[in-house]
């Protein structure tokens, strides 16, 4: 668990924003979306693991009656081999009629399986209450439930939810702002100001002074040609620019339940000394100057020293133990620290919420 955890913050301080990245990959186009779609069905064909609901059997009646077989008064199919499902899944952008996507069915009654199962037309409906496309096909369920007649019983995943790959039609098609007005907007993932300057600089180096403005610390406004074959084209290059991203602020999550921290690489530390245990931490900065030779062309130059002194040791009658924390000190020599001596995950914790209290880790702290 201790190697786990410095491994995390290790990976968490080594993720820089030194490098570029597309803007495809930090941005998307405002009104280019996908729309969810939910739905109501019945699945048939179940080894004896359906519904024993009443739901169930009224929407066999149903569907039955649409179909032109009439049921005698009073008669309600209440049959193991079919089950109430709900059906959902994701419109994508532009999808047109006539192309696939992928149902995800669950099922709302007591089935114990729809292993087996195949989903009778079901109509998939988004928030407007239109119907965006048509579900049907034969389930692929991961779960497995089995089981023996002195009542014993496993059970492997979820059996009581399924997907149909490319199981439903699309049959009405979404109308998107993309192709509309005489300028794309990007909004970016995460919101920072710095980002969308760098954004804004990144575009007009290519396409020229002003051809991109900034809105907000979310938003970014392009000059676009209005023909839409252009646009394609404008939008291909556009979201392949490479740009430097921000660092992202300073924060430090702690899961409360594992005992995993994750710290980024701007997270700084004031001068401060806290008390934890048997634990003996002391880091110091110290600058050493480097002067060429006088024959030598060259500047004097500074650079800083960091030491790390880490002692553990019983408690007596002097009491506690302290952590020195000197200025400008990262948490990642400190967590390096920490660890080396064995220290446990709440160890590190407790000392965060330390500093963190007395007003010396500059970072935001976050308990999830």
């Amino acid at each position: 668990m201790k190697s786990f955890l410095l491994l995390t913050i290790t990976m968490a301080l080594s993720c820089q924003s030194s490098y570029a990245e597309r803007i495809k990959d930090l941005a998307s186009i405002a009104g280019v979306r996908s729309n969810q779609l939910i739905g109501y069905g019945v699945v048939v064909g179940l080894n004896k693991s359906g519904d024993k609901t009443k739901f169930t059997g009224q929407s066999m009646r149903s569907m039955l009656a649409r179909l032109g077989l009439t049921l005698p008064p009073g008669v309600d199919p209440k049959s193991k081999n079919i089950a109430a499902v709900a059906l959902h899944a994701d419109l994508p952008a532009f999808a047109k009629p006539g192309q696939k996507i992928d149902v995800t069915i669950s099922s709302i009654g007591d089935a114990k399986s729809l292993r087996g199962g195949s989903l009778l037309m079901s109509p998939l409906k988004g928030a407007d209450g239109n119907v965006y496309a048509i579900a049907q096909g034969n389930l692929v369920v991961g779960g497995l439930s089995a089981s023996g007649q002195d009542g014993s019983k496993i059970t492997v995943n979820n059996p009581a939810v399924g997907r149909i790959p490319n199981g439903a039609t699309v049959e009405r098609r979404v109308e998107s702002s993309f192709s509309k007005g005489n300028s794309l907007i990007y909004n970016l993932h995460q919101s920072d100001f710095t980002t969308a300057n760098r954004m804004v600089e990144a575009i007009n180096k290519i396409l020229g002074p002003q051809a991109a403005k900034a809105i907000d610390a979310t938003s970014v406004k392009v000059s676009a040609p209005i023909d839409s074959s252009q646009r394609v084209t404008f939008a291909s290059m556009i979201e392949n620019i490479e740009v430097a991203p921000d660092d992202a602020p300073a924060r430090v999550i702690v899961n409360s339940r594992s005992g995993t921290v994750v710290i980024n690489g701007r997270v700084r530390v004031q001068p401060t000394a806290v008390s934890h245990g048997s634990l003996t931490v002391t880091i110091s900065e110290s600058l050493q100057t480097n002067q060429p030779n006088a024959l030598a062309a060259g500047e004097t130059t500074v650079i800083p020293q960091s030491e790390v002194k880490v002692e553990e040791g019983s408690l007596g009658s002097d009491g506690n133990h302290m952590f020195v924390f000197n200025p400008g000190v990262t948490l990642d020599q400190i967590v390096k620290a920490v660890n080396k001596v064995g220290a446990g995950p709440s160890d590190l914790v407790a000392i965060l919420e330390a500093l963190k209290s007395a007003g010396a880790l500059r970072a935001e702290l976050i308990i999830i």
